[in-house]
């Protein structure tokens, strides 16, 4: 079993940040990891424990470069339409658009997705079947000193990316995770609101 980072369950939950630039792009990631923090993310709940999720991992450079230039075609779309109004946003924007350029050469991208029909209306029961095992996936990537970030953005294209891999049309696409190594592995708590303000005790 791959060593595991000194962290404890707080610092490996508040210290699991969306990693772009520092994904190391040239060192690679064996296989037997990914199945080793893929094994820890199938304890992750799901309704009815029904386990209706997949995991398409690729590791081919063509596959990934397939895949990539559909990400790369929605995120011009929306890198084109957002505002950047602080040093914040500017620096999201630059981690964003550099993922963009780089994203077929990141050693592992995963694809999570979830077998069924999609309900009409609230969808929450459906992804709530996913996204806790996705999350957990991104979790013992870090224990593991991986990286990843959390995008959606190939969605727009998820008919034709679902051509590229061979995905039955009962099968949907909900988070891709681009997968490397990390350069250092001393993150930090992100900022975030103030709990008071979106706390709300007994109602809204």
């Amino acid at each position: 079993m791959t060593e595991l980072l000194p962290l404890t369950p707080d610092q490996l939950l508040s210290t699991t940040r969306a990693v772009r630039k520092r994904l190391d792009l040239d060192r690679p990631v064996p296989l037997e990891v990914v199945r080793e923090a893929l094994e820890v993310a199938l304890q992750a709940p799901s309704g009815g424990n029904r386990q209706h999720w997949h995991w398409i991992v690729l590791t081919d450079p063509a596959v990934k470069a397939q895949v990539a230039e559909y990400y790369r075609r929605s995120h011009l779309a929306y890198s084109g339409a957002r505002q950047v109004t602080d040093t914040s946003t500017a620096r999201l924007a630059s981690s964003s658009d550099y993922l963009r350029e780089v994203l077929a050469d990141v050693p592992v991208l995963v694809i999570g997705a979830i077998e069924g029909e999609l309900p009409a209306g609230n969808q929450a029961g459906m992804w709530g079947s996913l996204l806790p095992a996705a999350w957990s996936l991104a979790l013992a990537l870090r224990a593991r000193g991986l990286g990843t970030t959390w995008t959606t953005l190939h969605l727009t294209y998820e008919r034709e990316v679902a051509e590229v891999l061979g995905i039955p049309p009962e099968v949907h696409q909900g988070v891709l995770l681009p997968v490397a190594y990390t350069k250092g592995t001393d993150f930090r708590p992100g900022p975030r609101v103030d709990l008071d303000s979106v706390l709300h005790l007994n109602g809204w």
